[in-house]
């Protein structure tokens, strides 16, 4: 991302410079009231043997092993000793992979059953409602959650809907049954901030009279609320400063603690960096807007949602940093989406500084992300580009994982990382192929062959129990 110009780059170093606690640290715009409550499942070493293994590295490796030991990956190569008490997993004829990772879901915020009771994921009230958290939606017991775990899925990101110009926190969950929000949270994973551009924020709003009516209005807005974010930032420069030089007089600027507003938290979180920007936007010249934007108010997009005019500017995508979170062939639902191609997440996922993703923005394509991502390479075959599954398989693990700020943790099979994997019954690309085992930091919660441990939400027990 390119420098910003504005004051508040200047403003942010003053920040960082002063000898005083910032303001984050005495409750400001990065505190998190509502922290992970997850703990992992305890497990015993687990020792999975003579597998084709994709590392999400870039690497594939023949007749190779993984060890899993206190929830984390403890060596990756072949010939592995077990260690004492170990379970042995003979993965012959076997893929072995990190765990899949969804950047866009609303499982949870708008669960099944689908009734209006549920729908908990757009808070449909003001263009700009980057107050609200979308982990105080998340309904835990939605099936959806053991569905996408029965495909791979060990990770995913919550956002809030597409309605708001800016809609608010998404929150990163592990795919864990569990009874509330925070005990799925993933421990020290930053917000994303969604926010949607083109169609959707001027029809809610248009259609109702209101403003945004139109892209000039979408445009308009997100500046408004930035330049007022920018303002509470500078008050809390103010405040900073007075306390780093000592006492001040009442009435003088910085003499208390500006006002909590969360709203304001929220963007000020993003332009400061402690919250992943994550964009729902269609057509390669809204998110040249967006990209300028972000360079006005100093902020960094970490990925474009759906995106289906992405590969116009895959260049400056990468250039920039910026990844696409896309669908493998959806296209034509709407006008905005009707210059998709199929190749685009191949062409978006350039060798150099790409950074392409599947993603499903559905409970039933969460189920099957190995199966987008074959789509993609079926299409990029057809163009004459060959891709090889161990690049493929980055599209829904390291990739993901970047945009979301949690890289460090998990994305890949590497000593140190939690043991997130996947052993799948052939190669996940094709279709016939099944997630087998799925381990979530090193803890074995679905086994296809083992009912015991194929997690069931109550809903499903009560519909089991009809029959």
């Amino acid at each position: 991302m390119r420098l910003a110009t504005t004051g508040l780059a200047a403003a942010l170093a003053f920040l960082s410079a002063v000898d005083a606690t910032p303001a984050h640290a005495s409750g400001g715009w990065t505190a998190d009231p509502f922290p992970s409550t997850y703990a992992p499942v305890a497990s015993a070493p687990v020792l999975l043997r003579n597998a084709t293994v994709l590392t999400g590295t870039g690497e594939r490796l023949e007749g190779a092993d993984v060890l899993l030991r206190d929830g984390r990956i403890a060596a990756v190569g072949t010939g592995l000793e077990a260690p004492e008490g170990a379970r042995v997993v003979d993965a012959t004829g076997r893929w072995v992979t990190p765990g899949l990772i969804d950047v866009h879901s609303h499982l949870g915020v708008y669960p099944s059953p689908g009734v209006t009771a549920h729908e908990d994921g757009n808070e449909m009230t003001s263009p700009v409602t980057a107050q609200v958290w979308a982990e105080h939606g998340v309904w835990p017991q939605d099936p959806g959650f053991a569905a996408a775990l029965a495909g791979g899925v060990t990770t995913l990101q919550v956002l809030p809907g597409s309605a708001n110009l800016i809609g608010g926190r998404g929150v990163t969950l592990r795919n864990v049954p569990a009874t509330t929000a925070q005990d799925m949270k993933f421990p020290d994973a930053p917000h994303g901030l969604k926010m949607a551009c083109g169609e959707n924020p001027k029809r809610v709003y248009g259609g109702r009279g209101q403003a945004p009516m139109t892209r000039m209005g979408n445009m308009a807005g997100y500046r408004a609320a930035f330049i007022e974010a920018e303002a509470y930032l500078r008050s809390w420069r103010d405040y900073e400063a007075a306390r780093a030089g000592g006492r001040v007089a009442a009435g003088e600027p910085g003499a208390t603690p500006p006002r909590r507003d969360p709203r304001l938290d929220t963007l000020a979180a993003a332009i400061s960096g402690d919250v992943q920007v994550h964009i729902h936007c269609y057509r390669a010249d809204e998110m040249a807007n967006m990209l300028d934007l972000a360079e006005e108010f100093g902020f960094e997009i970490a990925a474009f949602h759906h995106a289906v005019e992405a590969y116009k500017l895959a260049d400056r995508l990468a250039e920039e940093g910026v990844c696409g979170a896309l669908w493998a062939d959806w296209w034509g639902f709407k006008m905005e989406a009707y210059d998709g191609i199929q190749e685009n997440i191949a062409l978006v996922d350039r060798p150099e500084g790409g950074c392409a993703i599947v993603h499903s923005d559905s409970a039933e394509g969460i189920q099957r992300l190995n199966q987008e991502a074959a789509k993609v390479m079926g299409r990029a075959a057809e163009a004459g580009i060959d891709i090889a599954p161990e690049r493929a398989i980055t599209w829904l693990t390291r990739n993901a994982a970047r945009s979301m700020g949690i890289l460090e943790q998990t994305g890949t099979l590497e000593p140190g990382k939690r043991g997130d994997v996947v052993v799948w019954s052939g190669n996940p690309f094709s279709v016939y192929a099944h997630a087998e085992l799925v381990f979530i930091d090193g803890a074995l919660l679905y086994d296809r062959a083992n009912p015991a441990l194929q997690p069931t939400a109550d809903f499903m027990l009560g519909q089991e129990g009809a029959r």
